[in-house]
Order: structure tokens, then sequence, then C-alpha cells
């Protein structure tokens, strides 16, 4: 896929994602704070923090998709991968925040305290917010895995996490609104349970994105796979020193592969062009590959 096309999918997606967003961290705020519902306005947060995320993804995304230049001679593709460990934190932190709120609100419920009853104005905008954003979540995941983009991919799953969010948020109102005073502490409480599903998502999405920052390996798999497509390759007689990472959605390959001694310099530089066109074939045609050639001697 040309990458200006990828570029376009990311952000018509992500756009779809804000202004529905948008629509719902209003109501949600509204609804909230009429309906005197502070699951809800918790949850509207949340929905605030996915306006931000999609702007990180439109910027990032746009930049990773840039030629190689002068400057960044392997791409742009890291500005995806820290695109996706800026989600994840900003979804840690609305966990935090969430669940910090449940617990000063069921703890000032314990003492004694009378919380207040919910307005169905909140219900009605879980129950919207719960649709809406599952919907939305499919159609991002679809995207993501189409353009091949982690950051896509890991909104999708914010989006998701919003809608987990909401389920649990019109179970707390729900509860508190129809089962009497001494279950209104439910509110509260689904706020809770629903920030723990919120952090495993964020550690889930963050944990790579740091890893390939870090310029982790690619997995065991991967490499095994590269090992076996090299030494199928005519002429290559072994390979070593094998390194690998990832740049954003590519991967970056380097090799010392070892050839005839007696064979022409473009004779072994065919062979490395070679390795490279069977691994670009492979893992796509933007794979960084890089062949150091050094001379095999048959032991004695």
């Amino acid at each position: 896929m040309e990458i200006s096309a990828r570029a376009q999918q990311a952000n018509k997606v992500t756009l779809v994602g804000f202004f529905i967003n948008l629509l719902l961290t209003i109501g949600k705020l509204f609804a909230g704070l009429s309906g005197k519902s502070g699951a809800m306005v918790a949850d509207g947060v949340h929905s605030l923090s996915d306006l931000v995320t999609d702007i990180i993804v439109i910027v990032f995304v746009g930049v990773s998709d840039k030629e190689k230049d002068s400057t960044h001679h392997y791409g742009h593709g890291k500005y995806e991968t820290f695109a996706t460990m800026l989600i994840s934190f900003a979804l840690l932190i609305v966990a935090i925040g969430i669940g910090w709120n449940g617990v000063t609100a069921i703890i000032s419920s314990l003492k004694g305290n009378i919380i207040g009853k919910p307005g169905m104005i909140a219900l009605y905008a879980a129950l919207v917010s719960i649709v809406s954003k599952e919907a939305l979540y499919w159609y991002t995941i679809a995207v993501g895995k189409k353009i091949d983009s982690q950051a896509v991919i890991a909104n999708g799953w914010h989006h998701r996490s919003d809608a987990f969010s909401s389920v649990g948020t019109a179970l707390g109102i729900g509860g508190a609104i129809f089962l009497g005073e001494q279950w209104r502490i439910l509110d509260p409480v689904a706020g809770l349970v629903v920030s723990f599903f919120i952090a495993k998502v964020a550690l889930d999405l963050g944990a790579p994105s740091v890893k390939e920052l870090l310029e982790a390996a690619l997995p065991k798999e991967t490499r095994e796979e590269i090992i076996a497509l090299i030494e199928n390759v005519e002429g290559v007689k072994k390979q070593h020193n094998l390194r690998t990472r990832k740049v954003g959605n590519i991967m970056a390959i380097e090799v010392h592969v070892k050839v005839n001694k007696d064979l022409s310099v473009e004779a072994s530089h065919n062979i490395a062009t070679n390795v490279e066109n069977v691994l670009r074939l492979r893992f796509g045609n933007q794979t960084h590959v890089g062949v150091h050639i050094e001379p095999y001697y048959e032991k004695a």
C-alpha cells in the first residue's frame, strides 16, 4: 500500500472517532453532572482522553509515514511507536484517576455518608456510549489491521476500554437507581472495577511499544524464520551476527553472510542482493536489510 494512502486511511478512521468522542464527551459530562453520577463523570473524562489520543494518532501516524531523509535514515516509523506509548500512558492515567475517585467515594460511603441517587439521564448516556464505542472499536481495529498500524490498533483498544467503562458505569448506575439507597455504592464500585480493565489494556499496549523504543529484537520465531530464508538462498554458506528490530511497522534486519572465498565481487554482491530480495518479499518492500559479505573457508 502507498504510504500516502495508509496515512489517509488512518486519518479517516481517527477523525470519525474524534467527532464521536467529542459528542460523547459533551453528552457524558452533561449527563454525569446533571444526573449526579460520579461514575458517569469519570466515564466522560475517559472519553475526553480519547479525544487527546485521536489527535496524537492523526499527528504521529502522518509523521511516521514520511519517506526517509538525510536526518532519518531508517524512516520515521518510531513516531508511531511513540504515539502508541503515549496512548497507553494516557489510558493508565485515566485508569488511576477513575480508580482513585471510586476508592474515595467508597470510603466516604462506608463512613456513613449517603451517596446521591443518580438520574436516569446518566444511565441513558451509558447505554448510548456502549453501543457507539463498541461499533467504533470494530471499525478502528479493522482499519488498523488493514494498514498495519499499531497506533491505530491501540486507539481501537482505547475505544473498547471506553465501552467497557460504560458497561461498568451502566451496571453501577442501574443498581444505584433501581436497588435502593443501600446499593448506591455500586456507582463508585463500578468505576473502580472498570479502572482495572482500563489499566490492563494500557499495560498490554504499552509494553510492546516500550520494548520497540528500547531496540528489542524481533520475536524468536521471526528470527528463526529469517535465518531459514537466508540459508536457503543459493550461494550462502553460513550466516551469523543477525540483528533485528522494529522501526514502527517496518522491520530492520542486519546480518553477516559467508560465501565462497573464490567468488568475484560481482557474484558475491548478487548473492547479497538475493538475500535482500527474499527478505523483502516475505516481510515487505519497506523492510530495511543490511547484508555484510564475508569469505567462507572450507575446514581442512
